[in-house]
């Protein structure tokens, strides 16, 4: 696995692994199913696994916390605090305080087994809050030694710039793809301007880029996507052209349509590290063979153009899931 640079010393794989749907939101979880896809990663070469304190909530760093305990293979660990919440619920709060982002440190870290988180990102932003108040509590963890570097979620140019005025930040995490890419016109420029590193997550559009999840009936019980907007029935229909795009172009590439999509992704900036989630061992091996995929400048744009003249429907999140985003 080819590796790249996010900020000035974060060296990982180009693809990293989402692992919130390992506990949570994606339908039912298999623990020892996940245990064996977060060896076979690392067998990969994949170096790089987010998760968050919310993800279960704690289950998704407890698991990891139980893979670090019997694996010695170096990875790095990017987790985050910020969105509180109760397990059941999707109803959330957002909590930015230095005094919450230590206690939430200290849990995190003993939840996953470490003396020192590698990337430590603020979840979501609280705009009652300063951000620099933010960042310098999390800068005196990083002089504690408790975390190694700062980052920052779905956030917005003009407060990152606030923030890294405080504290470098190594990276950005965002939703970003062929059908989510708002990050183009201010953040990922800022990012690149400030010399911060890019991490798209939900590169695969929660799955529906892959020609998969075109229909409700698809989605299982518990699944937060059937009561996403742009998976509601009426969306479903208009943005499936998004997804037959990329599986024509995808097929015509002699690849999957997730690996066209990550490949695009991957295509856009040696900065960027995409982290595609999967709980199953078929994807995963999927998904990281598309660091071997190149795309021609001609194929890039041919890509581009034809799926941002369809519209997508539907906003990311719920009104509740939008709290914090692009703050």
């Amino acid at each position: 696995m080819k590796k790249r640079t996010l900020g000035t010393n974060l060296s990982v794989s180009a693809i990293g692994l989402g692992c919130m749907g390992m506990s949570e939101f994606y339908g039912p979880r298999d623990d020892n199913e996940s245990l064996r896809v977060l060896a076979r990663a690392v067998e990969l070469g994949v170096n790089f696994f987010d998760t968050a304190d919310m993800y279960g909530p704690h289950h998704n760093e407890e698991l990891i916390g139980r893979f670090l305990a019997r694996n010695k293979q170096p990875v790095h660990i990017a987790t985050k605090f910020g969105i509180v919440r109760n397990p059941g619920e999707y109803r959330r709060s957002l909590e930015n305080s230095a005094e919450y982002a230590r206690k939430a440190c200290e849990a995190s870290l003993r939840r996953l087994g470490v003396e020192q988180i590698d990337l430590y990102y603020v979840h979501r932003i609280n705009p009652k809050q300063p951000i620099e108040e933010t960042i310098d509590g999390l800068a005196r963890l990083a002089k504690a030694g408790k975390i190694a570097r700062i980052g920052l979620c779905e956030v917005s140019a003009e407060t990152l710039r606030r923030a890294h005025a405080v504290h470098p930040i190594t990276a950005v995490q965002t939703e970003y793809s062929l059908w989510s890419r708002d990050v183009e016109q201010e953040v990922l420029p800022a990012c690149r301007e400030l010399g911060i590193g890019f991490v798209p997550y939900s590169p695969l559009g929660r799955g529906f880029l892959t020609g998969r999840f075109q229909d409700t009936t698809e989605l299982s019980d518990g699944d937060f996507r059937s009561n996403l907007p742009r998976f509601a029935e009426e969306a479903i229909d208009a943005n499936r052209r998004i997804a037959d795009v990329i599986a024509v172009m995808a097929r015509q590439k002699g690849c999957s349509p997730a690996q066209l999509s990550l490949a695009w992704l991957l295509s856009k900036g040696s900065d960027i590290v995409p982290i595609p989630g999967t709980k199953q061992l078929y994807y995963l091996e999927e998904n990281v063979a598309a660091a071997q995929i190149s795309l021609s400048t001609e194929e890039e744009q041919q890509l581009e153009t034809a799926t941002a003249r369809l519209p997508v429907m539907g906003e990311r999140y719920t009104p509740e899931g939008m709290k914090g985003v692009n703050v």
